[in-house]
């Protein structure tokens, strides 16, 4: 999506960004759907012999008509997913290297003698170039879900949340952006710990306002209004997991408008925590997968995955915050003349900061900051997207033991859930492992099949990992 590719200018307006942007895209990178990770043998497990082995690459499999559209599709995902994040980083250094930072900094000036206005300005023209210089790809990537069959969006409608993820960047994107310029400004010389520490806020505020901004893009309604039956069978896995998510908190997105993929998820916390099902979800695949993907769901709640990623985040931007002041200062001391970023007259005066500082300080010169974050969180990447592995992985097991005794039988509930996930997203059986390890927050659909499938650990009299029964 373009919306999140421009939010990525830092990782905590990223994550605030990326809560408000439209849950519609073409591929598992994009729909918050259910994910696994390879983990550690959970109880149950035991070694299969190569027989098995054979059995368990069929776990997840699709027509050949559609397998072929997978591998194809898949190329088309992997190619843009690389290319987006690259493009963004060229745009960035564009805009240092043509001095068109500068030139729009010097242009702001102009508008207004307040400096507030002029930052305002700055990063809502600078946002809205970012936006447009994505647009293309994004365009690119729609007109192939819609070839493959999987968005069903018009233009104007695809046009038109295009422009209201640019209106919510600016709205939001231009206040913070410039929150954390002042901070370089206030404290030239630790500003990045002063950034750090208003990044936390930030992140619980996104999540928790997330759910309060998803009705921009798309209809909710009560499940129960639609679906009564399914949602009085999502409550008998309420009752297990004991989560309270009272009905009232159930929504059915009405997602058949934009697309014919299927997807169910837990969004918010506290007061706005809710579970969502699509509708092209409810109805089309049996309510029993629709309770695993629910049991899955509230896995992350009783597990407390958000505040754990909230809790690694803040952990490891200390340390991107630090290494990337850093970075930052040599790059100003290094291209700041030839770029022509300045530097803020009052904090060299001032005795408080050097030269690059000041540099950094300036409105184009937080431009190379941007940039050097920006970096980070492409390279970094790998990392987050383990550490999302793990949680999923947990909140899919949690998820099939949740349905333990609710359902006839949890481990052909969950594989035939996953086989109608990547068939309607038509996920690749066989990714690859390079490409699975740096751009999926999750294993492949068949992965997740084939842990499902030998997942057993009632056997024998056994238990599960997260239920004694």
């Amino acid at each position: 999506m373009t919306f999140g590719r421009c939010a990525m200018l830092t990782p905590c307006f990223a994550l605030l960004l990326a809560a408000v942007a439209p849950r519609l895209g073409p591929g598992p990178h994009v729909a918050p759907r259910i994910v696994v990770r390879q983990a550690p043998a959970a109880a149950g497990d035991r070694a299969v012999p190569a027989a098995a082995a054979q059995a368990e690459q069929q776990a997840y499999t699709l027509p050949p008509d559609k397998l072929a559209k997978a591998i194809a599709l898949s190329r088309i995902r992997n190619i843009l997913d690389l290319i987006g994040p690259l493009w963004g980083l060229v745009v960035l250094w564009l805009l240092l290297a043509t001095r068109a930072a500068s030139g729009l900094e010097a242009w702001t000036r102009r508008v207004s003698r307040h400096r507030w206005v002029q930052g305002l300005v700055f990063f809502a023209v600078f946002l809205t170039i970012l936006a447009l210089a994505s647009l293309p790809l994004d365009a690119f990537g729609h007109q192939v879900s819609r070839g493959y069959g999987i968005s069903v969006q018009g233009w104007g409608s695809w046009l038109g949340d295009q422009g209201k993820s640019l209106g919510l960047s600016v709205l939001i994107g231009a206040p913070v952006l410039l929150l954390f310029n002042w901070i370089v400004r206030r404290w030239p010389r630790r500003y990045w710990l002063g950034a750090w520490v208003v990044t936390l806020p930030l992140l619980l505020l996104s999540a928790f306002l997330s759910p309060l901004l998803e009705p921009i893009y798309n209809t909710y309604e009560p499940l129960a209004e639609h679906h009564s039956a399914l949602a009085a069978k999502l409550e008998a896995v309420v009752a297990r997991t004991g989560t309270r998510i009272p009905p009232e908190r159930m929504f059915l997105m009405k997602a058949s408008a934009k697309t014919n993929g299927i997807n169910a998820y837990v969004s918010g916390m506290g007061a706005t925590k809710r579970v969502v099902v699509w509708d092209t979800t409810a109805g089309r695949i049996p309510d029993d997968e629709v309770q695993f993907i629910f049991g899955h769901e509230s896995g992350h709640y009783v597990l407390r995955h958000i505040p754990k990623e909230l809790t690694l985040s803040a952990a490891g931007l200390f340390f991107v915050y630090w290494a990337c002041a850093g970075i930052a200062a040599w790059l100003a001391r290094r291209f700041g003349a030839s770029w022509r970023l300045g530097g803020r007259e009052d904090v060299r005066a001032s005795g408080t900061g050097s030269i690059a500082e000041s540099v950094l300080a300036s409105r184009a010169g937080f431009v190379v900051l941007l940039s050097v974050l920006s970096t980070a969180g492409f390279v970094l990447a790998p990392i987050d997207n383990t550490v999302s592995r793990c949680f999923e992985h947990e909140a899919d097991v949690y998820g099939q033991e949740a349905i333990h005794g609710v359902v006839a039988d949890p481990r052909k509930t969950a594989v035939a859930a996953f086989n109608a996930l990547g068939e309607a997203w038509l996920d690749d059986p066989n990714p690859s492992p390079f490409i699975e390890f740096w751009e999926y927050d999750h294993p492949s659909t068949q992965t997740r099949a084939n842990f499902a499938l030998h997942y057993d650990p009632w056997a024998n009299g056994g238990h599960g990992e997260f239920f004694t029964k």
